[in-house]
């Protein structure tokens, strides 16, 4: 082994994260990490929404069950056909420095049931000086925790400790896994705050 990967080794790198409650109590979370040189070239964001699929299915098993199916993408809960939460066909796009693939929010259980038509998930590979930018982005979400546009205090304290978290927790870890598998050593990281949108931090 060089030096040189003996060094990469040690080094800390950084899971950018931030959860808030817009204005109008819609989510916007975002979690980003930039994995180093060109380890993550051929990574696509279908590749990375696939990864994020399987960890879903591995993290909660046997609770929560992500199924590609004909109109796009459900997370059934356990072995029965309960959407959790339902999202239509990939879209894919382009950023300024990359690619992205959108879900868009169709229903579900876990969606206020008149804000069904709103929120995406986005999965974004974009090339950057110090390597590649992984991103996934949740925006425009109403959780059925919040139960509307005006929730109370307690609403908002029980979607923080129990969605809220268990969605930042996830994807951190999804990022860091994902660092192991193209990187092929696990980094020491840290989470970083970032303030991209104005709002209430969950």
């Amino acid at each position: 082994m060089t030096e040189q990967r003996r060094e990469a080794k040690i080094e800390y790198y950084e899971i950018a994260c931030q959860q808030v409650l817009e204005e109008d109590y819609s989510v916007f979370s975002i979690q980003w990490v930039v994995i180093p040189g060109d380890h993550a070239a051929d990574l696509t964001p279908d590749k990375l929404m696939r990864y994020y699929l399987a960890y879903i299915r591995y993290f909660t098993f046997p609770f929560v069950r992500p199924i590609v199916c004909e109109l796009g993408v459900e997370f059934r809960l356990l072995n029965s056909r309960v959407p959790l939460l339902k999202f239509s066909s990939p879209v894919p796009g382009v950023t300024p420095r990359g690619s992205r693939l959108t879900l868009r929010i169709a229903g579900g259980i876990l969606v206020q049931p008149k804000q069904c038509d709103r929120g995406e998930l986005d999965f974004m590979v974009e090339t950057v000086d110090s390597g590649t930018k992984l991103t996934l982005q949740l925006s425009d979400y109403c959780p059925i925790l919040l139960g509307n546009q005006q929730p109370s205090r307690w609403r908002k304290w029980l979607y923080r400790l129990t969605q809220a978290y268990i969605h930042k927790v996830v994807t951190i870890r999804f990022l860091a896994r994902v660092h192991r598998r193209i990187a092929g050593y696990t980094p020491q990281t840290k989470t970083v705050k970032v303030t991209l949108r104005p709002g209430e931090e969950t």
